[in-house]
């Protein structure tokens, strides 16, 4: 199963981990990303993906995250996909998504992932029939009861 995971997501393990919620996210994420190294799912990344986390000013979290993605990528919407990435990236920013975000989830509808995994929830109120949109907390709840 393909699955997409947006720059929130690899972010989660650095927030402050004392919030219930964040620390359940955090370890659904990582759970995530233990079936990811596992070839229990596929993840799929993007140039934006790329382009956001690079811009990540602290170097540790950057190299870390760019580590990971580079040595579990099982497919990439790169740069040469960029103008139908866009093109569906302006439809989807018609209900209110911002432009990276919206290339997020463009590209993992583009890749044919199943899941959009997140943890923003003002992006999580876009809705499609193209892709499941949801938390890690969902998605493993899923997961756990298939």
């Amino acid at each position: 199963m393909k699955i997409y995971l947006d720059m929130c997501c690899y972010n989660r393990p650095y927030d402050d981990q004392s919030q219930l919620k964040v620390f359940m996210e955090t370890q659904s994420k990582l759970y995530i990303q233990n079936l990811i190294k596992d070839k229990r799912l596929e993840l799929v990344t993007s140039y934006m993906l790329r382009y956001e986390c690079s811009n990540n000013p602290f170097e540790m979290r950057r190299n870390t995250i760019l580590d990971f993605i580079h040595k579990n990528t099982f497919a990439y919407v790169g740069e040469e996909r960029k103008t139908k990435i866009e093109a569906k990236a302006v439809e989807i920013m018609q209900t209110g998504v911002k432009f990276k975000d919206a290339c997020h989830v463009a590209s993992a509808i583009y890749a044919g992932c199943s899941y959009f995994i997140s943890t923003d929830m003002r992006l999580l109120k876009y809705h499609t029939r193209e892709i499941k949109m949801v938390t890690p907390i969902e998605f493993v709840t899923e997961m756990e009861g298939e």
